[in-house]
């Protein structure tokens, strides 16, 4: 495979895993308990699975464990980043009262600061593409879009929503019962 290849491959895996994160940690939820329980949890596999593939990873491209400088210092800020979103996103979550609009809020809301700071570190904000704005805007309407219309469960009675038709295969027919 091409790099670019192996480059879409684990950016859909990562859109995948993190797309899955959001509900996983909504499950995780039990009443009447801390919403920082499953935090300690997220945290302790964060240095697992962080720890263990970097040196899995540093190790398997042959390269030595001496960490410049810059490395550290940004390593432990990208780390520390990582942690305080997950942090966010677990009070965003639990705290919410429509967590349905949380995740395609950070997840839009990431790729535009992921593109700003980018065009900040750069110097180019200003003299970004015309289409680089309308793909932010795009992203805005797309959060708001995909909210105003995405199923959350069955509607409530008197929601202005006709039931869904049942089919009827699904229909019980009494035999077996």
């Amino acid at each position: 495979m091409s790099p670019k290849v192996y480059g879409i491959v684990f950016a859909l895996l990562t859109a995948l895993f993190w797309g899955m994160y959001g509900p996983a940690l909504q499950t995780s939820r039990v009443q009447g308990q801390s919403p920082f329980k499953p935090f300690v949890l997220i945290g302790v596999a964060y240095l697992v699975f962080g720890v263990l593939g970097g040196i899995i990873g540093i190790m398997g491209t042959k390269d030595n464990f001496h960490f410049a400088p810059q490395t550290i210092k940004w390593g432990f800020i990208a780390g520390s980043l990582g942690a305080f979103g997950a942090l966010t996103l677990t009070l965003a979550l639990f705290k919410s009262r429509a967590p349905d609009l949380v995740m395609p809020i950070v997840f839009g809301g990431a790729t535009m600061v992921s593109v700003i700071i980018g065009l900040l570190m750069k110097k180019e904000l200003l003299s970004a593409h015309p289409l680089q704005y309308v793909g932010t805007l795009a992203v805005i309407v797309g959060v708001i879009l995909i909210q105003a219309y995405a199923a959350h469960g069955p509607a409530k009675p008197g929601a202005g929503h006709a039931p869904a038709a049942t089919p009827a295969a699904a229909e019980p027919s009494g035999e077996g019962h």
